[in-house]
């Protein structure tokens, strides 16, 4: 049988991942120990009040049929946090849940986009940011992220006719994967130029309970006039360690919340009963779990940047999110050239900055998923492999 594959699922390609794998298995198949600081999954364990809700949840037959729609304890716990931590109010209309903030990113572009419409996505950035336009069947407009500006898109630079045609544009501080935050003024520019050019903005807030400046992380919601121009995605999952529970959060704007919802009743039928009170555990409950864990990543942050420096790597530390952004060392001619040549070299596994746009290219990202110990070990290894000389 000639099965013929959409263009777009032709289009992708599994890339520098597949090859980072394929030697990662390699090398533990030649018995060589690995690091992997490749994937950006929390290695602290979720709360216990959090998982006894779970299991208390999962031991009632009733909680396994269809759930359709959120509990009202969840919008109030919603609610409750978006008070507590950012000092938002935010209405129960105003709040849905979705399966985490990637399967949330994949689908918002079909409730904005028509076929041919334009989004604007960070270059770098997180690759899901380019799903959600791909999966819409939406042209990919990119906006520079660069360093001599701290990493912050330069709106005034993106032209006219690019500004007329973008239905949304994608926004994520601290970012993924270049590690900074945006200050206040930032926020308030960015509302004024969406209402300007009638932009929505989606800002992907998976990271401000993660940051190592002297600010907390804080909601774009927090800025006067934003629910009018968009919505935010709020994801448990690295603020609690609930990445394979998959619930986040879409809140803001009502209308875009609406449709967004309509949508999304044609395709799933809601989340998980026990999954949805494991969130109002998590967000309703003690959080100063919260606070030593960022104290963790910060100490991690402190020890791999500096120990990097120290062997002749000049890293800079990270500002926030629970990686590492740095430029390659000299001599090497890509980044996924150095990240092969540092895998095989050392056992150290890390991501290419390329795989997060063109403007990647150049730099890599490491992530803060391992004890300072480990972290030690890996700059002794590094040290010893000559691989800075």
């Amino acid at each position: 049988m000639d099965i013929h594959f959409s263009d777009m699922v032709n289009n992708i390609q599994p890339g520098i991942f597949g090859a980072l794998n394929e030697k990662k298995e390699e090398l533990l198949r030649a018995g060589r120990k690995v690091y992997n600081l490749s994937v950006g999954t929390p290695d602290f364990k979720p709360a216990t009040h959090v998982m006894r809700a779970m299991e208390e949840a999962c031991s009632k037959a009733e909680n396994y049929k269809y759930s359709l729609a959120d509990l009202p304890e969840l919008l109030e716990a919603v609610q409750y946090r978006y008070e507590k931590r950012f000092g938002v109010h935010v209405e129960t209309d105003e709040i849905m849940s979705v399966y985490g903030s990637q399967e949330a990113m994949a689908h918002i572009g079909l409730t904005l986009c028509n076929p041919g419409d334009l989004i604007l996505v960070p270059n770098p950035g997180y690759p899901m940011f380019e799903m959600s336009g791909i999966m819409a069947h939406a042209e990919i407009g990119y906006y520079t992220i660069e360093e001599k500006n701290g990493y912050l898109p330069d709106l005034d630079s993106i032209p006219e006719e690019t500004r007329k045609r973008a239905k949304y544009m994608i926004v994520s501080y601290p970012l993924n994967p270049v590690c900074v935050c945006a200050p206040d003024d930032f926020y308030e520019k960015l509302i004024r130029f969406a209402k300007e050019n009638n932009i929505v903005i989606l800002h992907d807030n998976a990271y401000s309970d993660i940051t190592f400046t002297e600010k907390p992380g804080r909601s774009f919601l927090s800025f006067e006039g934003a629910k009018d121009v968009g919505v935010e995605f709020y994801s448990l999952s690295k603020s609690y360690n609930l990445t394979g529970a998959r619930i986040s959060f879409v809140v803001g704007n009502k209308e875009i919340i609406s449709k967004f919802r309509l949508l999304r009743s044609q395709i799933d039928y809601g989340i998980f009963y026990p999954v949805q009170y494991a969130a109002i555990a998590a967000l309703t409950g003690p959080d100063e779990f919260i606070e030593e864990q960022r104290r963790e990543y910060g100490a991690r942050n402190r020890a791999l940047c500096g120990g990097l420096r120290r062997i002749g790597w000049d890293v800079p530390d990270s500002q926030g999110t629970m990686f590492v952004w740095a430029k390659i060392p000299e001599g090497y001619e890509s980044s996924a050239d150095f990240c092969m040549k540092l895998m095989e070299r050392t056992g150290v596994i890390v991501t290419p900055g390329s795989a997060f746009g063109s403007n990647g290219e150049g730099y890599v990202r490491m992530a803060l998923v391992v004890d300072e110990e480990m972290i030690n070990e890996i700059l002794q290894v590094l040290d010893e492999s000559g691989i800075f000389r």
